[in-house]
């Protein structure tokens, strides 16, 4: 008599061994598709932070588009710098440019005095466009006008 043949419990002992087989596969079959719905929980956990990530991304470089406005610099230019743009007088031919480094500009007069120049405004994350629009109107339109001129430093008391 073989083992196979042999009975336990009135049952065969293949019957027996198989039906362990069979839960085992069970088990092991459950174990995987657990596994497997946290790892889905996971990965969609992910795609979402994905989706949230692209959506920040083209907020944020509509907010840098509308942050580079020529218009927008521009007016900041004048109103914190003094600055304009270059007028055509200023401009130099290419034939004239290898004597405009040699010498220097005669009809061009320097400025002695320091330009103060105040700090510029701090650039937040909630900074409205209607805000930016408001700064820069004021300055559509006008003439570039030249730096402000500060006043003399007082002299040192000895």
């Amino acid at each position: 008599m073989s083992f196979l043949d042999r009975r336990l419990l009135g049952f065969r002992a293949i019957d027996v061994l198989l039906f362990l087989v069979l839960v085992g596969l069970i088990l092991g079959v459950y174990l995987a598709k657990t596994l497997a719905g946290r790892e889905r929980g996971q990965i969609a956990t992910v795609e979402r932070k994905i989706v949230q990530e692209r959506d920040r991304i083209v907020l944020l470089e509509a907010e840098v588009a509308h942050l580079e406005r020529p218009e927008r610099l521009a007016a900041m230019a004048r109103a914190y710098g003094g600055l304009a743009p270059a007028a055509s007088g200023h401009e130099i031919p290419p034939e004239r440019l290898a004597d405009a480094l040699q010498s220097p500009p005669s009809s061009v007069p320097v400025a002695t005095a320091a330009v103060a120049v105040p700090p510029l405004p701090a650039e937040t994350e909630t900074s409205s466009v209607a805000e930016d629009e408001a700064a820069a109107s004021p300055a559509r339109g006008l003439a570039p006008t030249a730096a402000p001129a500060a006043a003399p430093a007082p002299e040192p008391k000895p």
